[in-house]
């Protein structure tokens, strides 16, 4: 889910967060010569570069092909040890909570990882002793419209002496929208790289305000190329801002070269914003390929001032490398109208289809369809079929009359539509409760356009697969993705009437975020369909674990995942079953057939089998790890498992600074 600038949107919402939104969500050129996922056949070495990006490798498969740890061992997994970056999730004065989303990265013998306010940590990767610490020295009095970081991106310098100077860097992207180079040896700024280490990335975009232009994803990297998207305050502005996707140089930080996905000229009235990419970006060095997931333009949830198909955004886009030049695309959504960016990292995988090996790309969104699409020319695998959809009513919309449905595999989430027949809680009275909520507005099934009646949207826009991404298995070829089923209700108002209703609700106490599509004709209202006790009006499971194969686009299993969190009032009706619940953050699957994933809002993290889907072991955290594990072998041999481990200002749990590792008692 993109951000944006609303007072409601910053403002925690208490019992009702952890369901009322979830989470809104680089490369191996360290050694030339190295090719992408499927050329090394799933195989990391356990040297110096064994988890060297924020998805494991370029490509974002999350895969790691250590099997110390296995299902018959995986019960004795310990805490080895624990750090913590200091940074405890107070806010300074912004106005926005902290998330400590990062996934740390194992380069050049060492552990690095970022804060939400971007300081970057290195740490010794068997004890997690710190080595050293940078702080970009972000302001936090200033504005921002998410506080995050994810992680930072590697790369080695193949002509440069090694142990020279900023031969290995560390790079980063910031929250106020600066690239910076590290040193990986000393933490020191690389005095090459744009001025005094850093390149300010609001140089030559439209942006109409400064703290709603960030970078709160890991860069990618690609040969001696550093690529970076942007995350965009785009659902309160029409001219939101642009979303200009770059190349810089990883030596001295000149920009090489830049790809807009809309153009300014498209809208009706001349402005247009977004499309940006605020996930993860991939990149195939072998095939000079990078691969962009886009968002939907601006506003969300109005398109009248964006007629047409608004091509490349809502979209996975290859681009050629070397050049930025557009080679492929392949569009998700229709003219957007749903808040259905691709929020996970484009996954690059090598499938086994029709007999024979095909690079190919995994697409994972939040309407819960996983694309699988050829990697050289964007054509589908599996057949995707153009359905008929809801038609708008909203004068001057012109929604889309169809969109595109894969075939295989199935949607990952139901779609709709949510009636009074259908709808849900534990009791008679909720039930009653949620009929009527559910009655006073349009629900067509999926891709039901705003209006001014109200929409139930189902998938909401925080549902499906969010930037946590999905992992694979290249032996098994299977795609591992723990996905959210909520809907959102959703209303365009008139702009005349949006600042009285808007008061009236705030009167009453209502948990509505309301945003003002500055230069369109409307502003809109939305929250999570859920009932007085804060439970979805929609049956569960309301978060799930599952398998794909993507040789033969079966789902092989499906599992709830999750249990309601202590202390949240639904506690009490549900008691602690594994009912499934909204996640944040993603999976890291093994060759010892291993799924480690924290993510759930219960503050567990877990392992399961990866070809039964069955639980083989949990521990709770000392907060939520609503973040993406990773692995190592440490220099002691033992097998490492590593998460963050924060909780989520933005959701209401308890925030933290923890980053913890597990490993198997050591040998006697």
């Amino acid at each position: 889910m993109t951000p944006n600038r609303s007072t409601a949107n910053r403002t925690r919402l208490r019992q009702a967060t952890w369901l009322a939104i979830v989470i809104a969500t680089t490369a191996l050129v360290a050694r030339p010569g190295i090719g992408n996922q499927e050329a090394r056949n799933g195989e990391r070495e356990t040297g110096a570069d064994q988890w060297p990006a924020y998805g494991g490798d370029s490509g974002g498969t999350r895969y790691s092909a250590l099997a110390q740890v296995t299902p018959e061992n995986v019960e004795t997994l310990r805490v080895a040890w624990t750090y913590r970056t200091g940074e405890l999730g107070q806010d300074a004065e912004s106005g926005a909570s902290l998330t400590f989303e990062a996934t740390p990265i194992h380069f050049d013998g060492r552990l690095y990882l970022s804060t939400s306010y971007a300081k970057v940590i290195a740490l010794d990767p068997a004890t997690g002793a710190e080595l050293w610490t940078f702080d970009a020295k972000v302001d936090r009095s200033a504005d921002y419209s998410e506080v995050t970081s994810r992680g930072v991106s590697s790369w080695r310098d193949p002509r440069a002496q090694p142990g020279a100077a900023c031969a290995a860097r560390i790079l980063l992207g910031t929250i106020d929208a600066r690239l910076i180079a590290l040193d990986a040896r000393s933490g020191q700024p690389c005095a090459g790289f744009g001025t005094n280490g850093q390149v300010s990335l609001t140089q030559g975009v439209h942006a109409p305000s400064p703290g709603d232009y960030q970078v709160t994803s890991p860069p990618a990297i690609l040969n001696d190329l550093v690529i970076v998207g942007s995350s965009i305050g785009d659902n309160w502005n029409v001219d939101t801002g642009s979303g200009v996707v770059r190349a810089y140089d990883a030596r001295n930080g000149t920009l090489r070269w830049s790809w807009r996905p809309i153009a300014r000229d498209t809208a009706r009235d001349g402005k247009v914003g977004a499309a940006n990419a605020w996930s993860i970006i991939s990149v195939d060095p072998e095939r000079d390929l990078v691969f962009v997931p886009t968002t939907s333009p601006s506003p969300d949830f109005y398109g009248g001032l964006r007629p047409g198909t608004n091509a490349d955004a809502s979209s996975v886009v290859a681009l050629r490398g070397s050049s930025g030049k557009r080679v492929w695309s392949f569009q998700t959504v229709h003219h957007d109208l749903w808040d259905y960016d691709i929020a996970a990292q484009p996954a690059l995988v090598a499938v086994t289809h029709d007999g024979r090996p095909v690079p190919a790309v995994a697409q994972a969104t939040k309407m819960g369809a996983i694309f699988v699409l050829d990697r050289l020319t964007g054509r589908p695998l599996f057949p995707v079929e153009e359905r008929t959809v809801p038609e708008s009513d909203v004068e001057g919309e012109t929604a889309a009359r169809t969109q595109p449905f894969p075939v295989r595999p199935r949607l990952l989430m139901p779609i709709g539509p949510v009636t009074p027949e259908t709808a849900w809680g534990p009791t008679e009275a909720d039930r009653a409760e949620c009929r009527a909520l559910v009655s006073q507005y349009r629900s067509e099934g999926i891709y039901t356009p705003p209006g001014l009646r109200g929409t139930i949207m189902y998938p909401g826009n925080a549902s499906g697969v969010n930037w946590g991404s999905v992992a694979f298995d290249p032996q098994r070829q299977l795609l591992v993705t723990n996905t959210s089923r909520l809907a959102t209700l959703v209303q365009l108002l008139p702009r005349e009437v949006f600042e009285r209703e808007r008061t009236q609700s705030r009167t009453k106490g209502e948990d509505y975020e309301y945003t003002l599509h500055r230069g369109s004709p409307f502003g809109m209202r939305r929250r999570t369909l859920s009932s007085s006790k804060h439970l979805p009006c929609t049956p569960p499971p309301w978060g799930t674990l599952a398998a794909v194969d993507l040789a033969s686009g079966d789902v092989r299993w499906e599992v709830p995942f999750g249990q309601v969190p202590e202390g949240h009032p639904a506690r009490a009706l549900i008691g602690e079953q594994e009912i499934g619940v909204p996640s944040g953050g993603g999976p890291l699957v093994t060759a010892a057939g291993l799924i480690f994933i924290g993510a759930s809002m219960d503050g567990a993290f877990r392992a399961f089998d990866i070809d039964t889907g069955k639980e083989l072991w949990k521990t709770k955290l000392p907060r939520a790890g609503v973040a993406t594990p990773m692995t190592y072998e440490a220099s002691d041999g033992r097998q490492m498992i590593v998460i963050a481990a924060g909780g989520h200002g933005k959701f209401d749990l308890e925030t933290g600074d923890f980053v913890v590792a597990f490993a198997l008692p050591p040998r006697k």
